[in-house]
């Protein structure tokens, strides 16, 4: 189903009446609205699998290779659930997110699905050139030292990691205290997509969240943004009119490179009349 205007009017709704309030550092920002990653994939083609009346969100791909689960009921701490099937354009991967992931990190992960993938790039220079400490080749913490970047090798004869983000509460020493949210990444999911996340992880700019929204921890800095309500819906607007643009471009391209070719007879006589 594709994302509709009714839809967004709705969201634009509930934003026009709430006062943005920049929230940062993003790890403990909280989780935001779910529909930055929802109207993205809509508006994206992706179709909903779901009831439509349940609490549990899936979304498709038109390929049906990609899936996105959103389970608010899950038991396991992972409200969040991407992956895509074995495919003749790559091996099939996951990736997982907890309940108070920040939607617009999330987001960067699954616009990033959605258009061109970029050239690989290692996913440690967004982190390293964002300020949070490299503990070491594997390793990395933000500046509260709350979030930790963890790629793990399966073995020391596997070529590639996977990844493992945690927030948690502040502990005592080299011990976490409870974990806030995760996200997981296996070893097979795309760099880029791992980069996108952890570039939206560590931007340094803060995110906008209403007066009274849930945050991620209560240390999470809080001011009013200068940011008016509407340029916040007008942001989500453009963003979604961009990912549908760029997706029916796609597809358009895709349907002129399959489309068998025409042929001519230029030797056919006229057709009197």
């Amino acid at each position: 189903m594709p994302l509709s205007e009714r839809q967004l009017v709705s969201f634009a709704d509930k934003h026009a009446w709430q006062v943005p309030f920049d929230t940062g550092p993003r790890h403990v920002a909280g989780p935001g609205d779910a529909r930055h990653v929802t109207h993205g994939l809509a508006a994206a083609g992706w179709n909903t699998a779901s009831d439509p009346l349940g609490p549990e969100i899936e979304l498709r791909s038109p390929d049906l290779r990609h899936i996105l689960q959103f389970e608010p009921q899950s038991a396991t701490g992972a409200w969040w659930r991407l992956q895509a099937a074995p495919s003749d354009d790559g091996p099939g991967w996951y990736a997982e997110f907890g309940e108070l992931a920040p939607a617009e990190i999330l987001a960067a992960v699954t616009d990033a699905l959605v258009t061109a993938p970029p050239p690989p790039a290692d996913p440690w220079i967004p982190v390293t050139s964002g300020g949070w400490e490299r503990d070491s080749e594997s390793t990395a913490r933000s500046p509260d030292s709350m979030c930790r970047i963890v790629q793990r090798q399966l073995s020391q004869f596997e070529g590639r990691p996977s990844w493992h983000i945690e927030t948690s509460e502040p502990g005592h020493g080299e011990f976490s205290g409870p974990r806030i949210w995760h996200a997981y990444f296996d070893e097979l999911t795309p760099t880029h997509l791992v980069s996108s996340f952890l570039t939206a992880l560590v931007d340094p700019r803060p995110l906008q969240r209403g007066m009274y929204e849930r945050t991620g921890h209560h240390s999470a800095g809080q001011k009013p943004s200068a940011l008016r309500p509407q340029e916040v819906i007008d942001a989500h607007t453009e963003r979604v009119i961009s990912l549908r643009a760029h997706s029916r471009s796609a597809r358009q391209q895709q349907a002129n490179t399959t489309a068998p070719a025409t042929k001519t007879n230029s030797t056919r006589p006229a057709v009197r009349r």
